[in-house]
């Protein structure tokens, strides 16, 4: 049936060629197009200027059929109000002339299509790796009555076979997000969130063309699973997922069968840990819709990881896991006994811990939060050292987010306690050169539950230009506030908290122009 609303005589129209009208609370336009009378939102979909002031353009016929907004250049096609230039659609109405009178039907279609048409632009803004249209695709979506994890789906449905090398950190900081758009206060910093995870996942597949997974199924195996994973098959591990999902293998056993394998090396700077930690959770969120797309880009991303523990610098990580057993614990080790050491002497003093795992958990972790007390920020802002010194914040934290990943994972299958330990040393190791003696002062935390909250308020304004850096953020505190309520309130949550200060307010260089000039320049030179 419609809401048809009287806007004006067909004749006042014609004389003046366009008039805008107010129906509905909206404001709208119409044009003498021609012979044709066209009516549309008067806003402009980009940023809402009125289109009443912009410019009709003719097609090869002459016939008027473009109306270009002036403020932008944005251009859209009247028969169908596809942005020809620009990227949200313009929308039209419905018009009819009875008895020399023009009526609009103002009436909106039915929820479903305008939330279908919200999450198409949504994705093609994705596509271009666009914010602004990003957040209002969104809004418009939220505003048609959509569940905003049915639209998080859909974004990664759409994008995770983008991912060059799988998993990334867009898939990785969705669960964080989707926390604090849970715990939003307005609907402004709801839609922060979840413009945040979609423009970051954006960012992370701007211009990668789809590298489909393969589509084979197997039934599960898991010693299969994780020959295959060792072995680098991507497609037959991804058929053994696969076979998991159709025979609905229980998503705990799987996530423990994805845990062997991250922390099979040490490898990917813990990634491979983090991101299991995070692909399971975002699929408690999302529901097990999400579930493929999300398991096949970790797997990829596992398959694709960078297996450290074979290059010199890690060489004594599997000497000291076999030794692990018959390693003699000493007590009375301390977490300062773990700074300032090289990996293998780090990893000799691992498995000197005593205590149950959990002990020896608590004793690497407050070594981690006093490493990064201890970061020379000099070294983040080098512009004339090797490439082995590019070390910023996101090494550091990368200890925490770990921590945190690999003391879940082990809380669900104990027997990854001792890869997950001394992988913890194999970090403290590596950041070992780039620590002052004495830790910085003046990064304590009085109130730690004040402190929390106001840093996850920040977040909706935080004014980092990259999305790995605001990604580092949301994990890092959605992990410190983990690792605090299950270390209860003491000495370490004392730690955690500085630590996660210091971080949080010591600012971050997010260019490093001079530096990378300098160091190609070297590499160049060297090449003969």
């Amino acid at each position: 049936m419609g809401n048809w609303v009287d806007a004006g005589s067909l004749e006042d129209l014609s004389a003046r060629g366009r008039r805008v009208f107010k129906a509905g609370g909206r404001q709208l336009l119409l044009i003498k197009a021609g012979d044709r009378i066209v009516a549309c939102n008067n806003r402009c979909p980009h940023e809402g200027y009125p289109l009443s002031e912009g410019t009709l353009g003719g097609g090869a016929s002459g016939e008027a059929c473009t109306l270009t907004c002036n403020w932008h250049n944005w251009k859209f096609d009247l028969t169908s109000g596809e942005a020809l230039v620009g990227g949200d659609k313009l929308r039209l109405y419905p018009v009819d002339v009875r008895d020399g009178r023009i009526l609009v039907d103002v009436s909106d279609p039915p929820a479903t299509e305008m939330q279908a048409r919200a999450i198409a632009q949504l994705l093609a803004a994705v596509e271009d790796d666009d914010r602004g249209r990003i957040a209002r695709d969104l809004a418009r979506f939220l505003k048609a009555g959509g569940d905003p994890m049915a639209g998080l789906r859909a974004v990664v449905a759409a994008r995770a076979n983008r991912h060059e090398y799988g998993m990334a950190h867009g898939f990785a900081a969705m669960a964080d997000w989707i926390g604090l758009h849970r715990n939003a206060s307005d609907d402004a910093r709801g839609l922060v969130a979840l413009s945040e995870t979609v423009s970051h996942v954006a960012w992370d597949t701007l211009r990668q063309p789809a590298k489909p997974f393969a589509a084979d199924s197997r039934p599960w195996r898991l010693e299969g699973f994780l020959d295959a994973m060792e072995r680098e098959q991507e497609d037959l591990a991804g058929s053994y997922v696969r076979g998991a999902l159709a025979a609905t293998l229980p998503l705990a056993e799987l996530q423990r069968a994805f845990g062997r394998a991250a922390l099979s090396h040490y490898q990917d700077y813990g990634h491979s840990a983090i991101y299991t930690v995070k692909a399971f959770e975002l699929i408690g969120l999302l529901g097990t819709e999400a579930a493929e797309p999300v398991l096949l880009s970790l797997v990829r991303s596992i398959v694709y990881a960078n297996r450290e523990d074979r290059i010199p610098e890690f060489r004594s990580y599997a000497p000291a896991l076999a030794r692990w057993e018959a390693a003699v614990r000493r007590p009375g080790l301390e977490p300062g006994d773990f700074l300032h050491l090289s990996v293998p002497a780090t990893l000799e003093r691992v498995l000197e811990l005593g205590g149950d795992p959990a002990d020896r958990y608590r004793i690497l972790l407050a070594a981690s939060a006093m490493a990064m007390l201890r970061f020379d920020l000099s070294v983040s802002v080098h512009v004339d050292k090797p490439v082995s010194h590019n070390v910023g914040w996101l090494d550091f934290t990368h200890m925490l987010t770990f921590a945190n990943a690999v003391r879940r994972m082990c809380d669900e299958d104990p027997t990854l306690w001792p890869q997950a330990l001394l992988q913890m040393g194999c970090f403290l190791g590596r950041v070992s050169p780039f620590m002052t003696r004495e830790a910085a002062p003046g990064w304590d935390v009085e109130d730690i539950d004040a402190f929390l909250a106001l840093e996850r308020e920040r977040l909706h304004d935080h004014g980092l230009r990259d999305p790995i850096f605001s990604s580092h953020r949301v994990k890092v505190l959605a992990a410190v506030a983990e690792e605090i309520a299950w270390a209860g309130r003491g000495p370490l949550a004392a730690l955690l908290a500085a630590a996660t200060n210091r971080y949080l307010n010591t600012g971050i260089k997010q260019h490093h122009g001079l530096r990378m000039a300098t160091q190609a320049l070297a590499f160049v030179a060297a090449e003969g």
